[in-house]
């Protein structure tokens, strides 16, 4: 919300701009990306739909650049916590098993990073103009650099091939949170049949098992 009727100055433009962005941040913490709409968010920040549009081209690029931020702020956090959580005097299998668990584990309350980050491709990039997907995509690169230098630095066995990990991990966190979060009628269906259940996955276990055979054949491939 703001207290002027017209943003007249780049200072007003901007705190407009915000408060767009932190409503629909609000908004995806209460409901999945697919119930996001434009005309609600118009009705909560307290502008005409057209008038959110002259900031933000269209749903998507909004999301995106929540994505951008979501991920930054994940990235902040992550040096810390893999420092504490792999033993540099390890041997590299275990650093590796570590490293796996502690992205795995960092990522289990940032439920609004994995919505985002899963529905990136599918639905994000789709409906933004070349401009604005250059821009989030630069912004991608920029977070997967990152990620990739913190790999190199508790696995320097990696060598080159940390910006390919890195990417691999960020698409494996996507798919991996799309299954473990089954629909109403799959869920059923676990409890109708329990066979059925060796399909169903805990998020955290299934994306560090992931992660866990990625790193580990990246490092292979990196001393073949």
């Amino acid at each position: 919300m703001t207290n002027f009727q017209r943003a007249r100055s780049e200072e007003q433009r901007e705190v407009r701009r915000q408060a767009i962005l932190d409503t629909t941040a609000a908004m995806l913490e209460e409901v999945p990306i697919a119930e996001i709409s434009l005309n609600e968010l118009s009705r909560r920040v307290g502008l005409a739909k057209s008038n959110v549009l002259r900031y933000f081209e269209s749903r998507e690029a909004i999301l995106l650049e929540l994505l951008d931020r979501a991920w930054r702020q994940w990235v902040a956090d992550l040096p810390a916590l893999v420092h504490a959580g792999v033993d540099q005097d390890a041997p590299v299998s275990r650093r590796a098993e570590r490293f796996a668990a502690v992205i795995a584990g960092s990522l289990a309350q940032r439920r609004v990073l994995c919505d985002l980050l899963s529905a990136q491709a599918g639905v994000l990039e789709h409906n933004v103009s070349p401009q604005v997907a250059a821009r989030y995509k630069r912004a991608a690169v920029a977070n997967v650099a990152d990620i990739a230098a913190l790999a190199r630095q508790h696995l320097p066995e990696l060598g080159d091939k940390a910006p390919q990990l890195t990417a691999a991990m960020i698409m494996a966190v996507g798919a991996v949170w799309t299954h473990a979060r089954p629909s109403p009628a799959m869920l059923a269906a676990y409890e109708a049949d329990l066979s059925l259940t060796a399909f169903k996955l805990d998020f955290v276990t299934a994306l560090q098992e992931m992660l866990a055979t990625l790193t580990a054949g990246a490092i292979a491939r990196a001393s073949a």
